[in-house]
């Protein structure tokens, strides 16, 4: 048996073992040395190897390119689209109003719940001296109240601002 025939047998049980990509294309190269190494890889001093039986898939299309925009001077982003793009569903004024009238309700009951809730845990915090309670024996499990306390008392009073802003931004 010739060492080329050898080689490819090699080549072609390699290929099935490694399970290789059958949209790949397999090179031959070889090193000043004389090592011959086989790789996907295309290396200089490469050739691409005419495998029986292969046929080399058609590449991909490359992506059409997004189209250009163009910055405003100064602006540092791209131009806002037009607030109404042709086809876009309108609501007339009327239908607005009602919608906003529900929204701003809704946020208002929102708001007087978390203004309840707020004034509840500030009560029960009792200026940074809340009452232990029974299974408190440990000073650290009362700190560690205390301080769960303090964290819900600064997001209840985070979201009764967020609520006031939303009623403020409803035209």
């Amino acid at each position: 048996m010739t060492s080329c025939f050898l080689l490819r047998l090699v080549l072609l049980a390699g290929l099935a073992a490694h399970e290789a990509r059958a949209d790949s294309t397999i090179y031959k190269c070889v090193a000043q040395d004389g090592r011959v190494e086989f790789t996907d890889i295309n290396k200089p001093g490469c050739k691409v190897l005419d495998l029986p039986g292969y046929v080399a898939s058609t590449p991909a299309p490359a992506p059409r390119a997004a189209p250009a925009v163009t910055m405003r001077q100064g602006a540092g982003r791209p131009p806002a689209a037009s607030p109404n793009p042709s086809g876009f569903p309108r609501v007339d004024t009327a239908t607005q109003k009602a919608r906003d009238d529900d929204r701003r309700t809704i946020l208002e009951d929102e708001l007087r719940a978390e203004e309840r809730k707020l004034a509840d845990l500030k009560r029960d915090f009792n200026n940074g001296e809340p009452e232990r309670q029974g299974n408190e024996k440990n000073y650290a499990k009362y700190q560690e109240r205390v301080a769960q306390m303090r964290d819900n008392i600064g997001r209840s009073e985070k979201n009764v601002e967020a609520l006031k802003r939303e009623i403020a931004n409803i035209k």
